[in-house]
């Protein structure tokens, strides 16, 4: 806005001070540089008196935020910038605000985007709730968070289909004893994330490395960095550090930018990158949805549906009837069910409110019409495939080459329980990613991709980071580059490379405190994260 310099204030509001801050400047601090700039005010004694009671209300306030690992954001950041991690401390912060008794709070993953240092002070604050009177029900997958529970409910033994029952259900004393708790082996050490015998070697002059030089988007402090190509490399720091600043703002546009140009180095915003031309392609796998609607599904992403259709096309009754492998798609008109356009739920339009989907009257959710579905390979019609699980259908197609070795991409990401056909919009972001990640490793490789991945243990429970972790490995094997911002330190222990933003978040960040190998880190005293690693490393510095 040319009138108001994007401050949305009348310059009669922003000619206001508070000794010599005007509310903009004011909120455009972070909330640590407010608290520390409050009691500073100088005020008269009149204005002291004033101000006393309003002073500590916003003090009190600010507080319950930096509590909850908040405190470096500023107040005038915008809600849809912020993650969902973040929005839902804030609101927790809010609750112990308003200092109610007798309530239920129900909390999904907060600890989410939490680096460690910072994870003690969540669960100060959910104990707090507690003290007030409250009960407090968590989802979590956190460690430190279920160690300091008084009760503890573990679901399984599986996922999916090979879950839904409550393995154990009492005091956390009781869980790490259990012996049929896969949760409870991982937290007494029965089960673990091993530490490699040997990382991949990272030469000490870096010549095979991408090279960032002056980044300085968001926080950055024109720092440079460089990232070794054909090796794991996690990027650690504290919440608000300047990891995603560094990683996606800079290296991935970047990396976009030059993709295909033959040039030494590639420019933006300032920042400089180099030795891009070792890459021919780059992939951003996050956790966004693989599709809005109904219509899109595992089978449909990976490609696996492709062959699939194909061999029953190729069906003798098929071919008497003059089926293409079109006429099992539910994408286009022939086979599938005109009453819902093969969604096999019709939508209803609530205008001012979400849309509602309804099961189809006609195809009964089964998507195609009565005549496709007479077709039937080993007694499963095109619907029953589809609802087969990962499971089911690596053994149905075990003899099928081309659906087995799309179908084996998806049960090494550990998606096993997942159906070929389920909708999209049922999965959870996780579950999105390692979609993604199976499409990825059933595409032909050129050993030359960087893939991205912004934490991607969220959500995950520790036997599935094993399968993570198997996973980004394969694709480094193949010769790829994986960088991979994280703050889970089963992820960070493994990895061949490190890159520690920080020392803290906002500004107080946005410079490189270590990069080495995970046992140089955490013998580096400045790090946080070296701080929290070092106890999980049980073998000495080894030299390259």
């Amino acid at each position: 806005c040319p009138v108001c310099l994007g401050t949305r204030l009348k310059p009669e509001a922003l000619a206001y001070r508070v000794g010599n801050w005007s509310i903009h400047r004011l909120v455009c601090l972070s909330i640590e540089k407010i608290l520390a700039e409050l009691p500073l005010l100088p005020l008269s004694q009149r204005e002291r008196k004033i101000g006393e009671p309003i002073l500590k209300e916003i003090v009190d306030r600010l507080a319950f935020l930096e509590d909850v690992g908040l405190g470096y954001l500023s107040l005038e950041r915008r809600a849809g910038t912020l993650s969902g991690g973040e929005a839902q401390r804030i609101r927790l912060a809010s609750q112990i605000g308003s200092r109610l008794a007798g309530v239920l709070y129900i909390l999904d993953e907060p600890s989410i985007g939490l680096h460690q240092r910072d994870n003690q002070k969540l669960i100060n604050t959910l104990i707090e709730l507690r003290d007030l009177g409250n009960t407090v029900i968590v989802v979590e997958h956190d460690t430190d968070t279920i160690l300091a529970a008084d009760h503890v409910l573990d679901m399984g033994p599986g996922a999916g289909v090979h879950g839904g029952d409550v393995v154990y259900n009492g005091t956390v004393a009781g869980l790490l004893a259990c012996e049929s708790s896969v949760t409870g082996a991982y937290l007494t050490g029965r089960k673990a994330i091993s530490v490699p015998e040997r990382r991949r070697p990272v030469p000490a002059k870096m010549k095979n490395a991408l090279r960032i030089d002056n980044a300085s988007v968001n926080n950055l402090q024109g720092v440079s960095v460089d990232f070794p190509l054909g090796v794991l490399t996690c990027v650690t720091g504290v919440s608000g550090s300047g990891k995603s600043s560094l990683v996606i703002e800079t290296l991935y546009r970047l990396a976009k930018k030059g993709l295909g140009k033959k040039a030494a180095a590639v420019e933006l915003d300032g920042a400089t990158l180099k030795g891009l031309v070792a890459i021919d392609k780059i992939v951003d796998i996050d956790q966004s949805p693989i599709g809005r609607t109904p219509r899109s599904n595992p089978a449909t992403y990976t490609g696996v549906f492709t062959p699939i259709r194909e061999l029953f096309c190729r069906l003798p009754e098929s071919r008497a009837r003059g089926y293409s492998a079109g006429r099992f798609s539910f994408n286009i008109k022939g086979g599938r069910c005109e009453s819902c356009d093969g969604e096999g739920e019709i939508r209803i339009a609530m205008h001012f409110l979400p849309d509602v989907y309804v099961l189809c009257e006609k195809c009964h959710g089964k998507r195609y019409n009565a005549e496709t579905l007479d077709i039937t390979y080993r007694g499963k019609n095109i619907h029953q495939i589809l609802s087969l699980t990962v499971e089911e259908a690596l053994e149905f197609f075990r003899n099928v080459p081309a659906i087995f070795n799309k179908l084996q991409t998806l049960y090494d990401v550990g998606l096993t329980y997942i159906t070929l056909g389920q909708s999209s919009v049922t999965l959870s972001g996780g579950e999105a990613q390692r979609v993604k990640l199976a499409r990825e490793l059933s595409s032909r490789s050129s050993g030359k991709t960087l893939y991205i991945l912004d934490e991607p243990t969220t959500g995950l429970h520790p036997a599935d980071i094993k399968h993570l972790l198997h996973v980004l490995n394969r694709l480094v094997e193949q010769g790829n580059t994986v960088v991979v911002i994280e703050h889970n330190l089963d992820v960070i222990k493994t990895a061949d490379w490190l890159i520690d933003v920080g020392p803290e978040g906002g500004d107080g960040g946005g410079l490189i405190i270590a990069s080495g190998r995970p046992e140089e880190v955490a013998c580096n005293d400045q790090s946080h994260t070296g701080k929290f690693l070092a106890p999980l490393l049980q073998r000495l510095v080894r030299n390259s």
